[in-house]
């Protein structure tokens, strides 16, 4: 996969970051939202003690479980198949989509402005980029987390190719 993005002529390689679309922030709610909730019945079956608390307290810490390696293994096999990943070069960037295919191509030079939006809340945490290029429509996505590791790069080389925020 990478031998394919590095197809595009854009230089020396900066890294390779995950993203996601909407797809992959409405999953963080819900990944959240169903630990807060797990967390909620464990502290209920602790304080009421119902008939059979032990064995409802493991079925719903294998669900938090399973769904936290879930999420752990979906970040493997992204990251090892290209899939969701931004790809920053000294002359521009390369976001793939779901199915590790090039969405979005964008040399430095066509790039008129770089908007990003930042949320942080305990639901929902992300950074979300606007690149706009002259001549095409704007390329956006997502940095997932409070502190993801995508934003200090990518902004310090559109500041190095002279993008204003």
């Amino acid at each position: 996969m990478r031998q394919r993005v590095r197809g595009f002529g854009l230089g020396q390689a900066c890294g390779d970051y995950a993203v996601a679309g909407v797809g992959g922030a409405l999953a963080q709610t819900a990944r959240r939202g169903l630990a807060v909730l797990c967390l909620v019945l464990l502290v209920l079956l602790v304080v009421k003690k119902p008939p059979a608390a032990l064995t409802k307290g493991a079925v719903i810490a294998g669900i938090a479980l399973a769904v936290w390696g879930l999420t752990r293994a979906w970040g493997l096999i992204s990251a090892r198949f290209g899939i969701r990943r931004c790809y920053l070069f000294a002359g521009g960037l390369v976001v793939t989509g779901l199915f590790g295919r090039p969405r979005g191509v964008v040399a430095w030079s066509e790039v008129t402005a770089l908007n990003v939006m930042v949320s942080r809340s305990l639901l929902m945490a992300f950074h979300r980029f606007e690149v706009e290029r002259r001549g095409t429509g704007r390329l956006a996505f997502l940095a997932m987390g409070m502190q993801p590791a995508l934003v200090q790069p990518l902004l310090s080389r559109a500041a190095a190719n002279g993008v204003g925020r």
